[in-house]
C-alpha cells in the first residue's frame, strides 16, 4: 500500500460540494482521486472495482445515508465525514470515523483531516508488518492463520482462498483487503487474482511463477518488477 500516494473517493449528493472537494484533492501533491460519486450506491460499485485508501463521505443522501453505508462495509477505507449537520458526530465516531468536517470547511481543515487519515493508515500498515497471525472467518468460526505459513492467496470474486503449507482456507474477503492485511515485506501481488509469499518463490518461467511447488500466473506488466524484486 503506497501511503504517500493516497487514493481518495468522494461521495456527496451535492454537485457544488463534490467540486469543492475535488479542487481540494487536486491541491495535494501526489493525491489520486479515484472517483467522485453522488450516492452511496454508486460508491459501493466503485469500491468493488477500485482500491481506495481514504473516503470523504456525506451523511444525508438519498436511498442510503452515509452512516448506513459505512455500517455496510466489512473493511471500509479510512473515512472522513463531510456534512452540514453537527448532530451526527457521536454516531460517526462510533463507526471509527477519522474526522468530522462540518460544511463549509476550509482547505486547511480538509488538509488536517486528510493528514490524520494518512497517519492512521501508516499505523495500521506498521501493525500489519509486525503481525504474526491473520484472523479470518471460516464457516462461522474465527480462525488464526500463521502468516509465515501462507504460501499464496487466490482471489475468487467475493471470496479468497488462502493456501498454507499444511492447510487451505476459504473466506469471504476481497483481495484488496488481503493485500493490505499482509505485510508487504513478506508478500507481493503478482496478478489481479494472486498474492504470493516472497520467500516461497523458487523459479519463474515465462509468465508462471513456481511457489512452493504451485504454478502461479504472473501479470505481464508486473513481470519485470517481480524479477527485479525476487531474482536480483
Amino acid at each position: 500500500m503506497k501511503l504517500n500516494i493516497p487514493r481518495i473517493l468522494l461521495v456527496d449528493d451535492e454537485y457544488l460540494a463534490l467540486n469543492l472537494l475535488e479542487g481540494y484533492v487536486q491541491q495535494v501533491p501526489g493525491a489520486k482521486l479515484v472517483a467522485k460519486c453522488k450516492s452511496a450506491l454508486e460508491a459501493m460499485e466503485v469500491l468493488q472495482q477500485e482500491e481506495v485508501d481514504i473516503l470523504f463521505l456525506d451523511i444525508q443522501m438519498p436511498s442510503l445515508s452515509g452512516l448506513d453505508f459505512l455500517k455496510s462495509l466489512a473493511k471500509p477505507p479510512a473515512t472522513i465525514f463531510t456534512t452540514a449537520y453537527r448532530d451526527y458526530a457521536v454516531d460517526a465516531f462510533a463507526l471509527n470515523a477519522i474526522d468530522y468536517l462540518v460544511k463549509p470547511f476550509s482547505f486547511s481543515r480538509f488538509l488536517q483531516a486528510l493528514n490524520k487519515a494518512i497517519q492512521y493508515q501508516q499505523k495500521e500498515h506498521t501493525a500489519a508488518e509486525g503481525a504474526e497471525y491473520l484472523s479470518i472467518k471460516v464457516d462461522g468460526k474465527l480462525v488464526r492463520v500463521k502468516i509465515s505459513e501462507i504460501v499464496y492467496v487466490e482471489g475468487m470474486k467475493e471470496y479468497v482462498r488462502i493456501v498454507c503449507s499444511d492447510n487451505k482456507y476459504v473466506t469471504f474477503e476481497r483481495m484488496k483487503n488481503m493485500e493490505e492485511s499482509l505485510p508487504t515485506s513478506q508478500f507481493m501481488r503478482v496478478h489481479k487474482s494472486y498474492l504470493i509469499a516472497r520467500n516461497k518463490v523458487t523459479s519463474i518461467e515465462g509468465n508462471m511463477l513456481e511457489v512452493a511447488g504451485a504454478k502461479i500466473p504472473v501479470s505481464r506488466n508486473l513481470r519485470s518488477q517481480i524479477i527485479e524484486e525476487l531474482f536480483t
